[in-house]
C-alpha cells in the first residue's frame, strides 16, 4: 500500500509562512532541490490546499524563464506530470493536471492510497490538519531551516496529540534538516 506524506518546509519555530504570509526564507538551494527532485519521482498525487496550489502554480510556466537552473527545469517537468487533486471552496477551475475538489472524503482519499503506484502527499497546513484528523497521514516529513520567523502560519494548526515514531533524519548542505515520522500504532 503507498503511502500518504506529509512533507513541509517549516522555521525552526514550526511556522510554514511568516505572520505576512511570506516563505521567502523557504527556497531551496540544489541540494535540498534535487533531493525534492527525487520525492518528486516518487509521486503518484499530491494533494493541495488552494493557497498551496495558488503558490506552486510558478511551475506551470517556469520552463519559459531563461535564467531556469537545470535542477529547477528537471523538477516543473516532473510537478508538471504529477496528478493533482486541489481542495477549495473558492476556486472555479485549475490548471494544468489537476482536478478540484471542494472537501476531502476520506473514502475516496483512502481508495486512492489502496491503488498501485507511488506515494501521495498533502501539502498546505489546513489541509494537512483535516488529513491528520481523518487518520490519513503515514508519514511526517519536517524540512526545519536554520531560521526563527516569530509568528505566522503553524504547521500543525490543530489541538491534537500526535504519538510519533522517529524514523530518519538528513542534514543538508545548507542547514536545512529533514526529520522523517510515522504515526506510532
Amino acid at each position: 500500500m503507498r503511502k500518504i506524506i506529509y512533507a513541509q518546509l517549516t522555521s525552526l519555530d514550526g511556522y510554514i509562512e511568516d505572520s505576512d504570509g511570506k516563505i521567502e526564507w523557504t527556497k531551496p538551494d540544489e541540494e535540498l532541490h534535487r533531493h525534492f527532485n527525487e520525492l518528486e519521482k516518487n509521486l503518484d498525487i499530491n494533494f493541495y490546499g488552494r493557497g498551496t496550489s495558488e503558490a506552486m502554480d510558478f511551475w506551470l510556466t517556469a520552463e519559459e524563464l531563461p535564467d531556469l537552473k537545470e535542477h529547477e527545469y528537471e523538477y516543473a517537468r516532473l510537478w508538471k506530470e504529477t496528478r493533482r487533486i486541489v481542495f477549495s471552496k473558492t476556486l472555479d477551475k485549475i490548471e494544468g493536471n489537476a482536478e478540484l475538489r471542494t472537501e476531502v472524503n476520506p473514502d475516496e482519499i483512502r481508495e486512492l492510497k489502496n491503488q498501485p503506484g507511488g506515494d501521495l502527499t498533502v501539502s498546505g497546513a489546513s489541509l494537512a490538519s483535516t488529513f491528520i484528523q481523518l487518520g490519513l497521514i503515514d508519514e511526517f516529513r519536517v524540512y526545519i531551516h536554520p531560521v526563527a520567523i516569530g509568528g505566522g502560519k503553524p504547521m500543525f494548526p490543530i489541538h491534537q496529540k500526535l504519538n510519533l515514531k522517529f524514523v530518519e533524519s538528513k542534514t543538508f548542505h545548507g542547514g536545512v534538516v529533514m526529520l522523517k515520522y510515522q504515526l506510532k500504532n
